[in-house]
């Protein structure tokens, strides 16, 4: 089964994908995106592309566990990406995994611009293996 996970930002939206059989995520683009119509049209096309079964949204909640404003405009964006493409969304909690994006790619020498330029999908590849390892038997 093939996921796309999204990692919402204010600015940058990271994307990621599975291999077809949904076991190991991959980094696929960043969209540089603010207005959350755009975006949805910008996810649509990528989703019509590459025709994923399910869309995992991280939802970034507060480290107690509770959820914020921004959890509120993450399934605001889910309701409008599952409605224009009729796609199933799911949530997946997302606490930290910039944090640990960061650290990956400090371990691997990434820095500056291109650090900038692909922490978020770095980001949605940790949110959708979170999502694989937590589903899979």
């Amino acid at each position: 089964m093939k996921l796309m996970s999204i990692d919402y930002g204010d600015v940058r939206t990271g994307i990621a994908f599975s291999d077809i059989r949904g076991i190991l995520a991959s980094p696929y683009t960043v969209i540089n995106e603010s207005y959350m119509p755009k975006l949805v049209d910008k996810l649509a096309e990528i989703i019509e592309k590459e025709k994923p079964e399910k869309v995992i949204i991280g939802l970034p909640r507060n480290m107690d566990g509770t959820y914020g404003y921004r959890c509120d405009e993450c399934r605001e964006l889910g309701a409008a990406v599952s409605e224009k493409c009729g796609v199933e969304v799911v949530y997946q909690d997302e606490r930290l995994t910039t944090v640990m994006a960061h650290n990956v790619l400090s371990d691997n020498n990434v820095r500056g611009k291109k650090r900038k330029e692909t922490v978020d999908a770095v980001s949605a590849v940790m949110i959708l293996q979170s999502y694989i390892d937590k589903n899979s038997n």
